[in-house]
């Protein structure tokens, strides 16, 4: 049985990337949701609590965004991601799930990785993957500020799949302001609820969404059971 929670607690979300194709999507995309900062660079240049990997089940940083964080914050971090995803997850991580680890830095303080594929440089444009892991990666805010309240107050984002991935620029926009929406409502019980609501969420939704698809609408709520 699922539980549920509402969040109250404000979030500084910043959405960056190089990629201006990404950039103009998530205009659309978050035009009218508030709170968001949306623009162009790399999430290296971010000031914020936390950076947002979207990585590969086994927390392999060996390419995209993944290869360019762990060259900024040196070749620990990897070691840090594989040990939680050891510890947690019996060493895969499943999509729609994350880990959240100190940086070893001062910006930011916590890398969260959370896969948009299972293996590295996967095509997954014909998943709800970015959904899924977007999703996922707000729900392990959640869980690290419950237990250090306040330790993660500002957050940046890369376009999730869209690069390695091959997931189209709107598309990517779309499924992620989905996981988000998902997010500012709720604190779900566990990553196996997470995934179970997203996908009943999204289960009116082809298999393969294409670029021409109207935005996705905000996931119903579901009701709180205790």
């Amino acid at each position: 049985m699922m539980t549920v929670d509402r969040v109250q607690s404000p979030l500084r979300v910043v959405l960056t990337d190089i990629n201006t194709e990404v950039v103009e999507a998530w205009r659309a995309a978050f035009a009218d949701t508030p709170g968001i900062e949306i623009r162009k660079g790399s999430i290296l240049d971010e000031d914020v609590d936390a950076w947002v990997n979207p990585t590969n089940s086994r927390g392999r940083m060996d390419g995209g965004v993944d290869a360019v964080i762990k060259r900024h914050l040196g070749a620990g971090i990897q070691l840090r991601v594989q040990r939680a995803i050891r510890d947690r997850f019996a060493g895969s991580l499943p999509v729609g799930s994350a880990v959240c680890v100190p940086s070893g830095a001062i910006n930011p303080k916590f890398l969260i990785s959370t896969p948009t594929m299972e293996k590295s440089s996967q095509n997954v444009r014909e998943t709800l993957n970015v959904a899924l892991a977007c999703a996922a990666a707000f729900q392990a805010i959640h869980r690290q500020n419950n237990d250090t309240p306040g330790s993660i107050e500002s957050v940046a984002l890369v376009g999730m799949g869209a690069r390695t991935g091959r997931v189209p620029a709107r598309v990517c926009a779309n499924l992620m302001w989905t996981g988000y929406t998902l997010f500012n409502d709720y604190c779900f019980e566990d990553y196996d609820d997470l995934r179970s609501t997203v996908i009943a969420q999204l289960d009116d939704i082809e298999n393969a969404p294409d670029e021409g698809r109207v935005r996705i609408a905000p996931p119903k709520r579901p009701t709180s059971r205790r």
